[in-house]
């Protein structure tokens, strides 16, 4: 990617959420910042998945997820679902969590929302997957302010590609 467009990329503000599927006796979780509301009626989002991710072939076999949603004070989801430790396919051993009631997926304890979402559609597109997802159920946890790209030191613009953030000048 051109240094210019990865530049313009990495402007593009996100919130911080953590993606999780149950499958079988498997529990995962992943960071993602690529999620977006896309409908009000009736209520859809977007979730964009890596291909080669362990979490795609999971979700595309269930066809539900969890979105985590990421508060101030809960960073250390972030840290953690975005760091070496986490690659691997049953890893939320780290974090308290509840399976949703309706579609058994977790929901994780430090998250400000969780959102049980059930797969209505989905398409490839380039090297990701886009879940098109109706929410099913929703947990509301602590009141807190959302996580987002602005706030993080790097942000991932797709493949390998992680750009590293002079935050100099920012307030």
């Amino acid at each position: 990617m051109d240094e210019n467009f990865a530049d313009a990329f990495a402007s593009l503000t996100t919130g911080i959420y953590v993606l999780t599927v149950r499958e079988n006796a498997r529990c995962h979780g992943m960071s993602s910042s690529w999620v977006a509301q896309v409908s009000g009626e009736p209520p859809l989002f977007t979730a964009a998945v890596d291909n080669r991710h362990f979490s795609n072939g999971a979700i595309s076999r269930t066809a539900a997820f969890g979105l985590n949603i990421v508060g101030r004070r809960g960073r250390s989801l972030e840290d953690y679902f975005y760091s070496a430790r986490a690659r691997r396919e049953d890893n939320l051993d780290e974090f308290a969590y509840e399976l949703s009631p309706a579609l058994q997926v977790p929901w994780l304890a430090l998250a400000m929302v969780s959102i049980e979402a059930r797969v209505v559609d989905r398409f490839v597109v380039g090297d990701h997957t886009i879940f098109v997802a109706a929410p099913v159920g929703v947990r509301i946890g602590d009141n807190d302010r959302p996580l987002t790209s602005l706030e993080l030191d790097y942000v991932y613009i797709g493949g390998k590609q992680v750009i590293a953030r002079d935050r100099t000048g920012w307030d």
